[in-house]
């Protein structure tokens, strides 16, 4: 008999795939997904909101604060408001930022420095000091949008070389002679912040000792708040 007459082998049944593998092949895929949408949604770089401010706002502001240093020196009661336009003015006037794309470029190939075991958190998913400092160091925008109680603060910073941007949103106050701020919600880039996680990265900072030091409102302010869309502060 020759081998075109034999009967052709028959395959062995092939084994199903089990379940579990299924299930471990979708979890995989799935991370994959979700890390890339994460990412997508963290470089996502929103639009800076609408906000004005002009030399003449800037002037403005400086000179409503010095006729309350000037009621202050004299013992009188005084309150500062500034509107939208005016704290949008006087904020990019007076914070050093970061506008020099080489110059972000150069600190971003820096190595940034371990922090020490004092600077440490256990807790997870709470930014450390090193994380702070490097975002405060870096910031190259802000805008702030005031309506009604609340404050909207748009911050753009560079991390490695890309512009991200951070938005948050909450009241500020005053409490024990320190400025407070209350975060209603925040996100970064397009990916928002879950509340516990930004309630406690926000306490977090507040209470650094570097950061509550700077937080610290002259012995003269009794009070600071949004009103009716203005910045207002309290002097005694």
């Amino acid at each position: 008999m020759t081998d075109a007459n034999l009967p052709n082998p028959v395959a062995p049944p092939s084994k199903p795939v089990s379940p579990w593998v299924w299930a471990f092949r979708f979890l995989r895929w799935s991370t994959y997904l979700a890390a890339l949408i994460t990412l997508i949604l963290l470089l996502h770089k929103n639009s800076p909101p609408s906000v004005q401010s002009s030399p003449q706002a800037a002037a403005s502001a400086e000179q409503k604060l010095q006729q309350v240093e000037q009621s202050v020196s004299e013992g009188q009661k005084a309150t500062l408001r500034l509107d939208e336009s005016e704290l949008n003015s006087y904020l990019q006037s007076h914070l050093n930022l970061e506008k020099d794309d080489s110059a972000a470029a150069a600190s971003s190939s820096t190595a940034t420095p371990a922090p020490d075991a004092s600077q440490v958190n256990d807790s997870p998913g709470a930014p450390s000091d090193a994380d702070i400092n490097q975002v405060r160091s870096s910031v190259r925008d802000v805008k702030v949008q005031m309506e009604g109680d609340q404050v909207h603060a748009y911050v753009v910073f560079n991390v490695h070389g890309k512009d991200m941007t951070l938005d948050l949103v909450g009241k500020l106050g005053a409490q024990d002679g320190y400025l407070k701020f209350i975060p209603v919600s925040g996100q970064i880039g397009a990916l928002p912040i879950p509340q516990s996680t930004l309630e406690s990265a926000v306490q977090r900072l507040m209470d650094s000792p570097e950061n509550r030091e700077k937080l610290k409102l002259p012995s003269d302010v009794s009070d600071m708040h949004i009103e009716n869309g203005q910045l207002v502060a309290t002097y005694q």
